[in-house]
């Protein structure tokens, strides 16, 4: 079953057209990640899902009818900005999340949260106020996630424990639509959808995404040299471990840039990496 389904959605800002015929869908227990550079359009589109930001054309389904009041009860939603107040305690800021959706009563705290529960959330650190953004969130067991860079500025340990409590709510069958810039989190994705100046440009797993991409990997002994050769040349120039690789370019390109710059190598094509598809993509958006 389709919870979420956007089905050739545009949003125009006067002459400014910030998404662009975009169709997607969310299934139950489905990771679904948003991928794109800033100002792709994800947040654009992420608030048309939630019906915060009406589509000029196309058409919007939550849980099979229009976004509403009603249909946004099913959700649970992580915003880039939290959505925290933080002149309240964190007890205080769970017990209203709860209130606003109708349960009698918050959640237990547990852990660091339960320890933290009469600060302030002004006083908190940005890990802490996470954690609280997701019980906030999970808080009457919603169908449906939908997490604007959850992770954003926190670690990496802080990232991976926030992405066990993803995995354990798909599980369940909750179906989540993520946004995130770390290729790692994308990964855990069941699928992909690329954004790129307000278009999807490409869905689907990440083999499916990487498919018509290749890289060149640059071995050599001056790796150092290498790097700055192809660096000055102009190309997406990437280090993977001490191997030099640059993404959809010509090997012949490559190799020439290298002699050009006195720097001896060998020079082979390889499959490309989500990220390096990623980078080709922010490069077109610059």
């Amino acid at each position: 079953m389709s919870l979420v389904t956007a089905d050739g959605v545009t949003r125009r800002f006067g002459s400014f057209t910030a998404v662009d015929d975009v169709s997607m869908t969310v299934g139950e227990g489905e990771i679904v990640g948003l991928l794109g550079a800033n100002g792709a359009g994800k947040t654009t589109l992420i608030k048309m899902i939630l019906g915060l930001t009406a589509p000029t054309s196309g058409r919007i389904r939550l849980f099979g009818a229009a976004p509403s009041r009603a249909t946004r009860t099913r959700l649970g939603y992580v915003a880039q900005g939290l959505g925290l107040y933080a002149t309240l305690t964190v007890a205080e800021n769970l017990a209203f999340v709860t209130a606003a959706y109708g349960r009698k009563s918050p959640p237990a705290l547990t852990g660091a949260l339960a320890d933290a529960g009469d600060r302030l959330v002004g006083d908190i650190g940005l890990g802490l106020q996470r954690q609280l953004a997701f019980t906030a969130a999970l808080a009457h067991r919603p169908a449906l996630l939908v997490l604007d860079e959850p992770t954003s500025g926190v670690d990496a340990l802080a990232r991976a424990r926030l992405w066990d409590v993803i995995h354990d709510e798909a599980e369940r069958g909750v179906g989540v639509l993520v946004t995130t810039h770390y290729m790692q989190e994308a990964q855990q994705c069941d699928r992909l959808v690329l954004m790129s100046r307000g278009a999807a440009v490409g869905a689907g797993t990440e083999a499916d995404i990487v498919a018509d991409t290749t890289a060149v990997e640059v071995r050599t002994a001056d790796w150092t040299a290498a790097f700055d050769a192809l660096h000055r040349a102009g190309l997406a120039v990437t280090l993977a471990g001490r191997h030099v690789r640059v993404a959809d370019t010509d090997p012949a390109a490559v190799d020439a840039a290298l002699r050009a710059a006195g720097v001896p190598a060998d020079v082979r094509q390889v499959p490309a990496t989500l990220e390096e598809k990623m980078t080709r993509i922010c490069r077109i958006d610059l």
